[in-house]
C-alpha cells in the first residue's frame, strides 16, 4: 500500500487523486507497491535554494529528489518501505509544458514517474542510464494514458 504525503507550499495543478494514481503506476511497473513518499510543491526560490545546497547548481529545478538512506545503526533491524522525498517547482513545471509545447497535466505526469523513478536508484547521468529510465518513463506514461515526453513536439 502506498502512502502518500502532500505538501503544497504553493498552487499546484494536480490533484491527489491525480500524484496517487502516477505515483503508484511507477512504483507498479517497477513490482514495489508498498512504499512511503513526500511530495512537496515549492516555487522557484526555494527550488533555486535547494538545488544550490544540494547539487550546487543555481537555479530552480523541475524536480529534486531525495532518496531516503537508512542510517547504519538501522540497517537490517528495521524494515522500512521509505523512499524518500519529492521536491517539485510548480512554476518550472508550468513554464516547461508552456516552453515545449506539452499538456501541462501530462508534463505533471511526466515529473512525477521521473522523480519516483529517481527515489528508485534510477539516473540519467550516463547514455546508457539515461536511455533505461527514458525507456521506463515512456512504457509507465503509455500505461496512464500519455504520449512519449521526449518525443519531438512540432510548433
Amino acid at each position: 500500500m502506498l502512502e502518500l504525503d502532500v505538501q503544497r507550499e504553493v498552487s499546484a495543478l494536480p490533484g491527489d487523486d491525480e500524484l496517487f494514481s502516477w505515483v503508484s503506476a511507477t512504483l507498479d511497473f517497477e513490482n514495489h507497491a508498498d512504499a512511503e513518499l513526500t511530495v512537496r510543491f515549492v516555487n522557484e526560490n526555494e527550488s533555486s535554494e535547494l538545488n544550490k545546497q544540494y547539487r550546487n547548481k543555481n537555479g530552480a529545478t523541475n524536480v529534486l529528489s531525495f532518496p531516503f538512506e537508512i542510517p547504519a545503526e538501522l540497517d537490517g533491524e528495521v524494515e522500512l518501505n521509505l523512499l524518500g522525498d519529492l521536491i517539485i517547482c510548480s512554476d518550472v513545471v508550468k513554464k516547461e509544458a508552456e516552453q515545449q509545447n506539452k499538456s501541462e497535466i501530462a508534463h505533471w505526469a511526466h515529473m512525477l514517474v521521473h522523480g519516483t523513478l529517481h527515489l528508485l536508484g534510477y539516473d540519467h547521468l550516463t547514455d546508457a542510464d539515461a536511455d533505461v529510465m527514458e525507456t521506463k518513463e515512456i512504457k509507465i506514461l503509455s500505461k496512464l494514458g500519455y504520449s512519449d515526453p521526449y518525443r519531438e513536439i512540432e510548433s
